[in-house]
């Protein structure tokens, strides 16, 4: 009985997971052109044509400095937005209704998305980074810490699309967090720039900023060098993670925007 029921839940695993992976390459002018674009852009602008004139950040040119934090903002980006459109338009297609009345359980459900998010934001991160090869060397210095971090960093953010689905009510929700919550901290988060370069007061303001943590910690892991230790990047994500994830399935256990 319980190998039967494994077997139920993996194929209930493997179909979500499949439409989520089809989904992305289906549509893909809207779910892998854009960033790529958009982060050619950043490299031309301010990598060849601002960097020239800013020189180096902690012993590399600028160009090269970018490249972390532009992958991580790629990730962050794709990894949410896929999961939130996704279970919203599977919401408001009432398709999610055929998921709930069927023998799957919560966890199931969650994971299936989580990871149709993980895939997109990994895809789009490793063709940015393939990108930034044309403009710049892109050396790995630890790459154990590169795939740690892109995984829970993709994870956390595919988690927090989830949650923001759930509460949405319309598609105009659905761009309240990215436009005001999201995009803010990621400007703010040492994409651009080392917290070296800040007035004490706002290096301090951000150590508060979590998207710092994840992007410093791949930069550590890409250039050997980051303004955050690694140990306490890998220690925040985790626990946003843990914290994502039982929110997640609580939000999901009491049905909260899901059954009226």
């Amino acid at each position: 009985m319980s190998d039967n029921l494994n077997r139920i839940y993996w194929v209930a695993f493997i179909t979500i997971l499949r439409r989520e992976t089809y989904r992305i390459f289906w549509i893909w002018p809207q779910t892998l052109v854009p960033p790529v674009v958009t982060m050619s852009l950043y490299f031309v602008i301010f990598g060849q044509l601002i960097g020239q004139r800013i020189g180096e950040i902690n012993g590399v040119p600028y160009i090269t400095y970018l490249v972390p934090g532009l992958v991580m903002m790629s990730v962050i980006t794709n990894a949410y937005g896929n999961v939130v459109s996704s279970f919203f338009s599977a919401r408001f297609q009432r398709q999610i209704e055929e998921v709930l009345v069927a023998p799957v359980p919560s966890q199931v459900l969650l994971l299936a998305y989580v990871m149709g998010g993980v895939m997109r934001g990994l895809l789009v991160g490793s063709i940015v980074m393939g990108v930034a090869r044309f403009f710049t060397p892109v050396p790995v210095h630890h790459i154990a810490v590169v795939m740690g971090i892109f995984i829970l960093t993709a994870s956390l953010f595919s988690l927090a699309g989830f949650i923001n689905a759930i509460f949405a009510k319309n598609f105009d929700d659905i761009s309240i967090v990215p436009t005001f919550i999201l995009t803010p901290l990621t400007y703010l988060g040492g994409v651009f720039y080392s917290i070296e370069l800040l007035p004490e007061f706002w290096q301090w303001m951000s150590l508060f900023n979590p998207i710092l943590y994840m992007v410093n910690g791949f930069r550590y892991g890409i250039l050997g060098a980051s303004d955050i230790a690694v140990e306490w990047a890998f220690l925040l994500v985790i626990l946003f993670n843990i914290l994502g994830y039982y929110y997640a399935i609580y939000l999901l256990e009491k049905g909260m925007g899901l059954r009226s």
